[in-house]
């Protein structure tokens, strides 16, 4: 069964501007703004933690953690933690952080968790000549004292069914991911109309303490 390498698609923007011209899936995906100082200040009063990420970037590298408290704001960037009392401070810090490159700002989500340490699920779903197939779907466990979770930064690898049970319940598993599924057969369909020529594509899904799915980011080079 041969595998298409397919288009690739660095910019996260506009992968998850086309997700969220999509109602069912728009419900699925975390408010998520450009970066900018405004947007930054309006995302941080809305929703006190947020996660910026590079627009065009993969492993983690350059994810950064930013939370609002009643003693100010802070920065958490792999394991080291920054503080600030002004959102001056922060915002200088951050700009020395991500240099001058774009980013982008997403609602922060409370993941579950196993031992205190969050998890996400990766979806991969390449096309192949008789059409769509999975080809995983797997659990990646946070290395401890980190809030990413990829495997280049000291993730623990396992199967969906086993994160899912270890951070919710053995009663959540079937559903969770047929919804997984659901929301990728979804989302490829949309993807696939506005970015003709995709091939592979590697979908980032967090379920949060409440057990709702969220969709963070679709790869189109997925590892």
């Amino acid at each position: 069964m041969v595998e298409s390498q397919g288009r690739q698609l660095a910019s996260k923007w506009a992968k998850t501007a086309a997700l969220l011209g999509h109602s069912m899936l728009a419900a699925h995906i975390p408010p998520t703004r450009m970066y900018s100082a405004d947007n930054l200040r309006a995302m941080l009063n809305a929703h006190d933690m947020v996660v910026i990420k590079p627009v065009r970037g993969a492993g983690g590298h350059g994810v950064i953690k930013v939370q609002k408290d009643g003693s100010g704001y802070s920065h958490s960037y792999y394991s080291r933690t920054s503080r600030f009392s002004s959102f001056e401070g922060l915002f200088a810090s951050l700009a020395s952080v991500k240099k001058k490159r774009p980013y982008l700002i997403q609602k922060g989500i409370r993941l579950a968790t196993i031992g205190g340490r969050p998890i996400d699920y990766r979806v991969k779903y390449v096309k192949t000549e008789t059409g769509w197939v999975y080809r995983s779907m797997v659990g990646r466990l946070a290395k401890p004292g980190l809030f990413v979770t990829n495997l280049c930064r000291g993730g623990t690898l396992m199967t969906a069914a086993q994160g899912i049970s270890r951070s919710l319940s053995s009663g959540h598993v079937a559903s969770k991911k047929r919804e997984m599924r659901q929301l990728t057969v979804a989302a490829t369909q949309v993807l696939e109309s506005k970015f003709p020529g995709i091939g592979q594509l590697g979908f980032d899904y967090g379920i949060d303490r409440n057990g709702k799915i969220w969709i963070f980011e679709v790869n189109t080079r997925p590892q």
